[in-house]
């Protein structure tokens, strides 16, 4: 079976483009809980008509309700949820664990797809979500081609996989860094791209770094690995861009389209140099196969934005004008960056070949142009490509895409005209109308052609019509236009489907804990031990440090990237969703994103006995939780808060240390901040430069049980 084309949708102009494309579903959001803020998005009506429209393709819809819900939002996320699921979305995409078990049992009709913000890296936490009933698990993009094919081997969800765009260089979900450095929250669709600044990586006192954009990621692109993909098993191919122009999602769904459709046609994967080429011209910030296919070093550290082609190089520039020899094509209108110190972008309004005024030019030729002051040797590169994305918006405006359907209409005299529409999986027919015999002149059988096939309004095209008709009978052509609209609208009707909406209960188990003032605190190895044995709780994240202690009030700290578990009967402390489903004795970390008492309240009924609450939450807002959790369940919640810590704001699987063959560091800022790397189990963990203060008199007072500090 061919895998799901999944396209990225920002706007309406963009979902029609991804229709045209080729693709199979969309996700897209609406104005609130979508984890792009920053894309145009749709209003409620806009949702609703693209639904409608979608549908009538036969694309489904799936709309991304994906951030973090603070507990003073629940009530209008959930009238947001009952107005899609009305309006028949296909599914909604989640990255709230609370809201997901909420929205599950609210709606047990609506299908809920788990987030690649849940940060699911393993099979462990696909089984989590399985077992819960869940039917996709979006996995994070760190995941490797041979997890996914044990993942499929050892599931039944279906798996969906990012297959093209731009990454982070973080885990996702599991970034901090816009957060808490700039208030801008990932986790909740605000994400500044902190991770697209400039750094200095410094070492022992000294500067290390060769290039300024240490940890901007390449963009992802596997069209070179389209059979491998397949053949894993992954049941939907998505890809990135809600942000990106609509010329952009309609090249690229267009190409992964073509690759997959040629695998399977034809037995190889039809795609060319030029194919390629098309895709750099329209976005590119370098290209790489990503950790889906083990690559180590994903960055591009010399910019972090789109890099175009190259297209030749200043060999001169006097009284206000570049000259450029070419190395490839240039027009007029076209887009393009002169890299130098600084670089320079413009678009190219008039050029000159020799003095005279030119609208193309070619390899080899020498073009001048106004500019600002550019340096001899510097690079040019285009960046848009005027011809290329009017050639898209042509094809965008065709509306070529057709819904295939068969007809069958039976002309006799003395009966109703029967006329019949099929689509492949929906079949309406219309009879009305007795057939007479002609007195004057007959209706001839191109007559009838003539007024059936006219579909050109809608979006349906035959691919066969049957025309069953007796000689010498007449019937008007108002009669026949009558007919074959009255069957499309059924048909269409038909395809405009009802998701059969259901409102269930909420309803849930939870234990009640004693309200006590607890300290915790998370070291590194046991020699720190001794400062802190009086507390209640001392976490250990190096499991041969916890093995030299053998004391009651000493847990080990699981990793919260994991590619297998040790096994540990004693209680611990865990930080992904896989270790939910690997042990039964768990405290949950901060990296839960645990913002509401519904993720309390869930949490504890599966059996965790304390939960971290997330970095993000300040002290009115844990007080809310506590407040909600009291009232609504009636019972007292067993949470930690770290109060005092340099928070980890990143988690990646890059290794910027390793890059540069070093053993310790840290990314000095533009402002002179200085962010710690330290390099555990092969993971890179950024600190924040600050360190993390709450006042704990009032933690304790608005009911947290536990006060933890990391060390």
């Amino acid at each position: 079976m061919k895998p799901e084309v999944l396209a990225p949708v920002g706007s309406m102009d963009s979902l029609y483009a991804a229709i045209e494309a080729g693709c199979d579903a969309v996700y897209l959001s609406g104005k609130k809980y979508g984890a792009r803020v920053f894309a145009s998005n749709f209003s409620d009506i806009e949702l609703i008509d693209a639904i409608k429209c979608a549908h009538l393709y036969g694309v489904r819809v799936y709309v991304t309700v994906n951030t973090i819900i603070y507990e003073e939002e629940v009530n209008d996320f959930i009238k947001y949820i009952d107005f899609l699921h009305s309006n028949n979305v296909d599914a909604i995409i989640m990255q709230d664990i609370g809201m997901v078990d909420l929205v599950r049992k609210l709606y047990p009709n609506l299908e809920i797809h788990i987030s690649t913000q849940m940060h699911v890296h393993n099979l462990e936490g696909v089984k989590f979500f399985e077992k819960l009933g869940l039917k996709r698990v979006v996995l994070a993009r760190e995941t490797s081609i041979d997890t996914i094919k044990n993942i499929k081997k050892n599931s039944n969800v279906d798996i969906e996989v990012f297959v093209h765009g731009a990454l982070c260089v973080s885990y996702y979900g599991q970034c901090l860094m816009s957060s808490l450095i700039g208030g801008r929250s990932g986790n909740r669709g605000a994400c500044a791209q902190s991770c697209r600044l400039p750094y200095d990586l410094i070492s022992d006192g000294k500067q290390v770094n060769r290039d300024k954009y240490l940890i901007s990621t390449k963009d992802l692109m596997t069209l070179n690995h389209i059979g491998e993909l397949i053949e894993s098993g992954i049941d939907s191919f998505k890809i990135e861009g809600r942000m990106k122009r609509p010329e952009y999602v309609y090249l690229i769904v267009s190409l992964y389209r073509k690759a997959i459709d040629s695998y399977f046609d034809l037995g190889y994967v039809d795609i060319s140099e030029d194919d390629i080429l098309s895709m750099k011209k329209i976005f590119n910030r370098g290209f790489t196969d990503g950790y889906l296919f083990n690559e180590r070093f994903i960055v591009n550290q010399k910019r972090p934005n789109h890099m175009g082609i190259e297209i030749g190089n200043v060999i001169d520039y006097r009284n206000g004008y570049a000259y450029v020899k070419l190395c490839s094509d240039l027009n007029v209108h076209d887009g393009i960056r002169i890299v130098g110190t600084n670089d320079t972008g413009l678009s190219i309004d008039k050029m000159f070949i020799n003095k005279k005024s030119v609208d193309c030019a070619k390899e080899n030729d020498v073009v001048s142009f106004k500019c600002d002051y550019v340096k001899k040797n510097s690079v040019v590169l285009k960046t848009t490509d005027y011809l290329q994305i009017n050639e898209i918006n042509e094809k965008i405006k065709s509306r070529s895409r057709k819904v295939l359907v068969t007809g069958l209409i039976k002309l006799n005299s003395g009966n109703k005209i029967y006329f019949e529409l099929s689509d492949g999986v929906n079949t309406v027919s219309v009879s009305d109308y007795v057939v007479e015999n002609a007195i004057n002149r007959s209706i001839k059988r191109e007559d009838v052609i003539k007024q059936i096939d006219r579909l050109g309004g809608t979006v349906f095209k035959f691919k066969q019509l049957d025309i069953v008709m007796d000689d010498n009978i007449f019937v008007p052509v108002s009669i026949l236009n009558d007919i074959r609209r009255r069957c499309i609208d059924l048909l269409i009707s038909k395809r405009l489907y009802d998701t059969y909406y259901v409102k269930g209960v909420y309803d849930i188990d939870v234990p009640d804990f004693k309200q006590v003032n607890e300290k915790s605190c998370l070291i590194d190895s046991a020699s720190g031990y001794d400062k802190y044995r009086s507390y209640d709780y001392v976490y250990i994240d190096n499991y041969d440090e916890f093995k030299k202690l053998n004391n009651s009030n000493v847990y080990y700290k699981v990793p919260r990237v994991n590619d297998s578990y040790i096994d540990i009967n004693s209680r611990v402390l865990i930080g992904e969703i896989g270790s939910l489903y690997k042990y039964n004795n768990v405290d949950t970390d901060f990296s839960f994103n645990v913002v509401n008492s519904y993720s309390v309240a869930f949490l504890h009924s599966i059996g965790v006995k304390k939960i971290t609450l997330s970095y993000e939450l300040d002290l009115i807002k844990i007080k809310n939780i506590i407040d909600s959790y009291h009232e609504r369940y009636g019972a007292h919640p067993n949470l930690e808060v770290i109060y005092n810590s340099c928070e980890e704001v990143m988690v990646s699987k890059f290794n910027l240390l390793d890059y540069y063959g070093i053993n310790s560091g840290s990314l000095r800022d533009r402002f002179g901040n200085l962010y710690p790397i330290k390099v555990k189990n092969g993971l890179m963990y950024i600190y924040n430069y600050k360190n993390r203060n709450m006042d704990v008199d009032s933690l304790y007072n608005v009911g947290v049980n536990v006060l933890r500090i990391n060390v």
